[in-house]
Parts: C-alpha cells; structure tokens; sequence
C-alpha cells in the first residue's frame, strides 16, 4: 500500500481504518486522521484485471466515499465542507505465489530406470515389467534413438506386489549375491579348465584380433626388432666370450636390453587392444606407454648401467684384448641388422605422421606411437653405439691400450642413458594427459560457437589419451530463447494457442509450465546430442565428449 501524506505539525500513531472491495482487503495503519488519503484507488486481482472503485457499494455509497467515511468518520459530500485529502492514486498489486513443495534429503519417485536395473535390483521377471508403464526415452547410446524405461515408484511398488515385504526382498538380494560370487569361481575354474584342455588338444580358434596387430603397423615393426635383436645379442656373446672386449660386452647386454624391452612392447600392444570394461570404462590404449616407459626404464638400469660398470672395471683393471677379428665381423653383421630394423621403424613412422598431417620430427616427439618410437630410438642408438665399440676396438687393437676399449663402453652406456631419458620423459607427458595441439582445440572451440543455440563456452580441456584418442570437456551457455523455438517449431501452434487461453486456475497454469518445461528440457537434451555427435563426426580423433549446460 502506498500513500502520500501532506506535511503535519505532528506524527501518526496508528488508528486503524479498514476497506473492503470484492474480495480484497487493505488494512490501513492510522491512529488518527491527519493522515490524507486519495480519492481514487485502483485494485489489481491475482488475475491481473484492474478494478476501480468507483462502483458502488451494497449501501449505494461509492468505494470512495465509503473510504473516506472509514477515515474521517464524515461524509465527504456534506455542503460547505471542502475535500482535506489529494487526488493521487493508490496502487495495490497482490501477487500471486505457488507454494514450494519440499522434496526432502532423498527423492526418487520420478526417477527412471531401466528394465536390466529394475530385474537385477528389485529381484523381478520380464513378465513382471509387462505389467507397468513405459516410457520412451532418448538413449545415451550412440547407435540407439531411444529405449524403454520405467518409473522407479511403479517397480518398488511391484517388487513389494510380488515378495509381500522388504525383508524378503533384502534376503532374496542376499542370496542371489552369494549365488553370484559362487557362479564367478565356478566361472574362473572353469577357464583355466578350459585353457589346460587347449594346451593338451591344441587350440583351433581363428586367430584373434590381438594376434594379427602383430602382423602389421606397429605390431609387426615390434616383432622384426625382437627376432633381430635376440640373433644379434647371441652372436655379441660368443664375441664377448672369445675375446674378452669390454666394449664386446656392452653391445651383447645393449642387444638383450633391446630384446627384453621390445617382448614387453609386445606384451603393451596386446593389452592395449583388450575392450573397455566397467573397471575401465575408457579402455585400455594406455597399455602402451606404460610398457613404453618400463622399456625405458629397462635399457637405463641394465643397458646403461652395466656398461658403465662394466667400463669402469676396465679402467680400473685394464687387460689385453685377444683377437678380434670375429669381434668386427659380428659387428659388422649387427650393424647390418640393426639398421634393417631401423629402416622399418623409419618407414612406419613417416606413413603414421602423413596420415596426421605432421612431420616425421613433431611425431617422435609428441610420442603418437610409444611402441615404434622405442623400435626407432633403440636401434638409431644401437647402430651408434655399434660405430662407437668398433671404433674404439680398433684403436685398441692398433694401439696396444685396452683403455680405448673400455672408453667406448663408456660411451655405449652414455647413449643408452641419453636414450632412455628421452623415452621416460616422452611417455611420462603421454601418461600425464597433455592437452592437443591449440590448432586443433581452435577449430572445436570455433565449431561449437559457430552453432546457433550457443552463447559462449567456457573452462574447454581437450586431453590426448594416447593412440589418437582425445576427451573433450567444455562449460556451454546455451542460448534458451533458441532452444525453446526449436521446440516451438515442432509444436502445432495453434493447438498450443488454445491450451493457453484454456488455462484460467494456478492449478492449470502449472500442469501446463509442467508440460511444456520437461519437453523443452528434453529439446535442449537433444541439443547437447546432436553437437557431440557433429564433434565426432567431424574430429575423428575426439572419442569422448562431456557438455556441462552452464
């Protein structure tokens, strides 16, 4: 209620004057009557219709003057008396509130569930599901429009219908988890059951997927350098054994490094190919340079480690070198095989990094192939470190000084140690979750802002997972007023029109708010689809794509 009142020797200390028109009722605080009211007061119903009172009363006095006999208790029309109150008006707007429903800690009675969950955690039957209601919802599934889901109050409601309590259904849980836990020994027995009876019989099921991962790509670039590297770490053995050379020594245990760690590439590949479980959601890719890093862990301890030792003995002990002719000659056929296996693993590389549109340089150093980037590295040091040995044997050999021949075990060992850092560091970035390239995160950032129901996007993470994969995270603002004529235009608007001029109660207004708010909120549901998809589709190497509506 709002008034005006002229300027008084003194204050109002409350007299109460009361008035009443339709259903509406002002209470005016008023003591006294120095307080001067208007002649004219406008009403606003909840319904938004603006009343005058100027209408008559039941006496057939009008609201005003009934107004003023409240407050003055005289009647404003007497002759001779002039009017003590302005002509302003009063204006009164009674707003009207739904009333707020508490949901309390814990509500599920309009939660969905699927008929999987609904048979494993409520203990029921498909027949038991034929019964209730459906509903069709959008799937969160790539390869599926919708599916069918059901109330979760209908499925409590029908699990009670069919155990006759809670406690029943709680011991009918107990037991089929105990039932469960017993199926998955019997499963694991069974299995290595099965796998003995394979052993025995020999096995007759087509070669699997891992398997043939090994027959190109990375896979067969890994197989060559295990093959050619195990015949070269025999041969530099027996050198080692029949002519006592340090730098012999470092070469055989540089080739069984090699050998060790490329088994354990292999073993990478094959794991990283194992499909995604609910343990692993994401898969399994990062196999590989987790391998890749024990490799090159492995060639710093044994490969580097022991040739630094063992050169350091020579120098401390120094004795002579026999005849090492075979020695040059097993070199020599080393150096042969290593660099085959370096010419494939060069040649892999070069057709990987075309196919990504980078150069041989940025591909090695962003580490996109753990497995043949440590083929590469492995055997660019080996041919290096062959070049090193055969140098200093021969300075040795011309010399007399077997200290040549322990400084090149030295060096062998330095390399290998320059090596493996390069590795560790390389893959430890990989493992870590570094961010793609800003070229590439720019054209996913322009392409969502390029959409018409988005406003900005904020707080954008596009993570590299290893093997070509990447995880998009972003904030969006989407624009409602967009998303709300998407739904609009898939709406008959002249049916919407009458269901508006049909609503008259709050009652009705809100079954109609209710309506129409969940089909926009599902219409901006599709929308977050619809843009991951075109992320995907357009992207192939963004696998994985979380929206957050800002």
């Amino acid at each position: 209620l709002r008034c005006r009142a002229a300027p008084l020797p003194r204050a109002c200390h409350g007299l109460q004057g009361s008035m009443k028109t339709g259903s509406l009722s002002c209470i005016i605080p008023c003591n006294r009557l120095p307080v001067q009211l208007m002649s004219q007061v406008r009403v606003y119903t909840s319904n938004g219709q603006k009343k005058g009172l100027g209408s008559e009363d039941r006496n057939g006095s009008t609201p005003e003057e009934t107004l003023h006999k409240v407050g003055t208790g005289q009647d404003a029309s007497t002759a001779g008396q002039k009017p003590s109150f302005l002509k302003e008006p009063i204006q009164v707007k009674v707003k009207a509130v739904l009333k707020k429903r508490e949901y309390g800690p814990k509500y599920t009675q309009n939660n969905f569930i699927t008929g999987v969950r609904a048979i494993n955690e409520f203990c029921l039957k498909s027949s038991d599901l034929d019964q209730l209601r459906k509903i069709k919802r959008r799937s969160p599934h790539d390869d599926t429009e919708t599916f069918t889901v059901y109330l979760r109050s209908d499925v409590e409601a029908k699990s009670l219908e069919v155990w006759g309590s809670p406690e029943a259904l709680a011991r009918e849980r107990k037991r089929r988890k105990e039932a469960e836990i017993k199926y998955r020994e019997n499963l694991f027995r069974n299995q290595r059951l099965l796998r003995e009876y394979k052993e025995f019989f020999g096995n007759t099921k087509p070669r699997s997927s891992a398997a043939a991962m090994f027959f190109k790509g990375p896979g067969k670039v890994v197989m060559v350098a295990i093959c050619i590297n195990g015949l070269n770490f025999f041969f530099k053995l027996l050198a080692w054994v029949y002519t006592g050379s340090a730098s012999m020594f470092s070469e055989a245990i540089h080739s069984l490094a090699d050998t060790c760690n490329q088994a354990l590439l292999a073993l990478g590949i094959s794991q990283s190919a194992r499909t995604p479980d609910p343990s692993h959601p994401y898969g399994f890719t990062n196999m590989r340079y987790i391998a890749s890093l024990i490799s090159g862990v492995g060639i710093f301890m044994m490969g580097a480690g022991l040739s630094w030792y063992h050169g350091i003995i020579g120098l401390l002990h120094p004795h002579p070198i026999e005849s090492l002719l075979w020695a040059y000659c097993i070199l020599a056929g080393s150096l042969v095989s290593e660099g085959a296996t370096l010419l494939v693993a060069i040649n892999e590389i070069r057709r990987s990094a075309r196919a990504k549109g980078l150069s041989f340089y940025q591909y090695v150093v962003q580490s996109r192939d753990p497995s043949t980037n440590v083929i590469l590295l492995e055997d660019a040091a080996a041919v290096l470190s062959v070049a090193v040995a055969a140098t200093c044997m021969g300075l040795t050999s011309l010399t007399g000084n077997p200290y040549y021949d322990s400084v090149g075990s030295l060096g062998v060992g330095t390399l290998l140690g320059t090596v493996s850092a390069f590795l560790i560091y390389t893959n430890t970035e990989a493992l870590l979750g570094r961010s793609i390239q800003p070229e590439q995160l720019q054209r996913l950032t322009e392409l969502l802002e390029s959409d018409p129901v988005v406003r900005a996007i904020h707080d954008v993470k596009a993570t590299d997972m290893g093997m070509s994969k990447v995880r998009f995270k972003a904030e969006v603002d989407f624009d409602g007023r967009v998303v709300t004529r998407s739904y609009l235009e898939k709406q008959d608007i002249e049916q919407l029109l009458q269901e508006i001029q049909q609503v008259k109660t709050l009652e009705e207004l809100e079954a109609f708010m209710l309506k129409h708010g969940e089909n926009i909120i599902d219409t901006l549901g599709a929308e977050v689809d619809r843009l991951e998809k075109d992320l995907k589709q357009r992207n192939p190497d963004v696998r994985h794509v979380d929206l957050e509506i800002l």
